[in-house]
This record gives C-alpha cells, sequence and structure tokens, in this order.
C-alpha cells in the first residue's frame, strides 16, 4: 500500500527531452532522491542502449531503480509499483524529497494511479488470437474487439496486438469490456499527491536531440555492447526487444550495416517520442514545460 503522505515531484516527457538533467538539477536543490520509472534502465548489464544515468550522474544524486533486475527476471508494471513503493518509503523516511522520473508512461500511471482490477492474462485465447492474426492479419483480431467493446476498439489500432488481446481477454473472463473497467478506475484515489511535468520541447529541437542521443549510442559502442550481451546469453532479454537493440542486433547478425541501423533507430526514436507525448497530454493534472524548464510556483 503507498505511503500517500509522501508528495512525489514527477518528470515525464519523451526520450531525450532532457529528463535527466532536470531532475538531477532539481533533486540536488531540493537535497531529494531521483525513482526510475523507465522500463529499460531497471535492468542490469543493459547500460548504453538505455541511456542510463553516467556514473557522474548517479554519483551526483542517489538513484533508485536503475540496474536493479536481472535480465532474464520477468519484470511487470505491479512488480515496478512495488519496489518503487518501497523505494519511496526508505527516501521519505529519511526525510529527503522524492524526485520520480521517467518516459514509462505506464509505470507512471501504475505508480501514481493503481492497477487497474482486471483479471489475469488467458493463455489459451491469448495463443488462439495470436494465431487469428498471423493467418488473418491483425485487422481480423481488432475487429473481434469491434464486437464486444467498440468503445476500446475505436481506441486502439489493429496495430497494437498486445493490447487488443488484453481487452479481449477481460471481456472473454468477465463479460465486461475493458473500457468500463478503465471508467471505474478512473474514480480511484490518487496513491500519492504529486505534481507532474511533462517536459515538451519543440518538434525540431526534440528531433535534433534524438538524431544526436542516436549517434551517440553507436560511438559509445552499443553494437559491441549488443554483441557482448547475446554472447552471455542475453539474446531473449526482454530490453533487447528495445528500440536500439534490434538495430544493433541486426548489425552483429549482418541483416542491417551500420548506416541502416542508425538511420533506423533515430527514425523509431521519433515514433516513440510521439507516441509518449501522446500518452502524457492523456494524464489529468499534467504540466507541459518548455524550455528553458524553470519549475513552476505552486
Amino acid at each position: 500500500m503507498a505511503e500517500t503522505r509522501v508528495p512525489l515531484t514527477v518528470i515525464a516527457g519523451p526520450t531525450a527531452s532532457g529528463k535527466t538533467a532536470l531532475a538531477i538539477e532539481w533533486a540536488r536543490a531540493g537535497g531529494g532522491e531521483i525513482v526510475s520509472a523507465d522500463s529499460q534502465q531497471v535492468y542490469r548489464a543493459f547500460d548504453i542502449g538505455t541511456a542510463k544515468p553516467s556514473a557522474e550522474e548517479l554519483a551526483a544524486v542517489p538513484h533508485h531503480l536503475v540496474s536493479c533486475v536481472d535480465p532474464l527476471e520477468p519484470f511487470s508494471a505491479a512488480e515496478y509499483q512495488r519496489r518503487a513503493d518501497a523505494a519511496i518509503a526508505d527516501i521519505a523516511s529519511r526525510g529527503r524529497p522524492v524526485f520520480v522520473v521517467g518516459g514509462t508512461g505506464l509505470y507512471l500511471r501504475v505508480l501514481l494511479h493503481g492497477v487497474v482490477d482486471a483479471p489475469g492474462a488467458l493463455p489459451s485465447l491469448r495463443a488462439e488470437l495470436e494465431a487469428l492474426a498471423a493467418e488473418q492479419g491483425r485487422e481480423a483480431v481488432h475487429r473481434r474487439l469491434s464486437e464486444v467493446d467498440p468503445e476500446t476498439a475505436a481506441r486502439l489500432p489493429p496495430q497494437d496486438l498486445v493490447r487488443v488481446v488484453r481487452a479481449l481477454e477481460i471481456h472473454a473472463q468477465t463479460g465486461v469490456p475493458a473500457s468500463e473497467f478503465r471508467r471505474a478506475h478512473a474514480f480511484a484515489p490518487d496513491r500519492y499527491p504529486f505534481q507532474l511535468y511533462v517536459l515538451d520541447p519543440p518538434r525540431d529541437s526534440l528531433y535534433a536531440a534524438i538524431n544526436a542521443r542516436t549517434q551517440a549510442l553507436f560511438s559509445r559502442g552499443i553494437v559491441e555492447e549488443t554483441r557482448a550481451l547475446m554472447d552471455q546469453g542475453y539474446a531473449d532479454a526482454a530490453p533487447m526487444r528495445s528500440v536500439g537493440y534490434v538495430q544493433a542486433r541486426a548489425v552483429v547478425e549482418g541483416r542491417m550495416t551500420r548506416e541502416e541501423a542508425i538511420a533506423d533507430t533515430a527514425q523509431e526514436t521519433r515514433r516513440y517520442a510521439k507516441r509518449q507525448l501522446t500518452w502524457f497530454r492523456k494524464e489529468p493534472g499534467a504540466v507541459f514545460l518548455a524550455p528553458p524548464y524553470t519549475r513552476p510556483a505552486l
């Protein structure tokens, strides 16, 4: 159970928008500590491709939930919530302010608002729907969702097979559309008092930062890191499926040139940044900040 009296300062936003630097600045000024909300930075060994804080940044301000999970260990949003709650309680017990920083919208939503009380996975149905998608296309699965939960179907594109299948699992087990679960959950109290700041740089400068970060990833050795991780038995680890590692692996396996991998990584990262901003625009109470970033007076 969250300690709801602990106020959180949350810094979110798209990748390469400057979250880490700003969080360190604010945390140092306030004597606080940082809890990461990044679904890839939790994993040990995956360092370059996840753009983890540098050794100097980690030394400047204590960080929590960075490099704390084995790459082959299952890790969910619910487990993130549990570990983040523990970190927040630990920081608060020492009388220090808590700064939550990251771009994984689901992790932030679960931490701030809780997990929707929906039934678990239904492996047999999931296998059936995945087979249907393979045989007839994802549109066929999406049509099935449209029949039982048109509201969720209108919100999800056919390409988002994971969430389409999840919505069908919920309906199959309960007879209730996933959209109704979401509405009921929207009235639940927040788990913490919080201020949510979303960094929103101009698109041109954000894309320039993404391109520069991508070049830096390859210059720093993401291809070599990926090769080493595969040699260590981590080819099937969850972060290996993230942008950057997917392309670096293609270079290792000879399916892409280095130049093609850089271009594809930058393009996919730009698309991911756009999805992140779309997600955060739906968050209630979010305050969007344009550079230069200044913390609003409360």
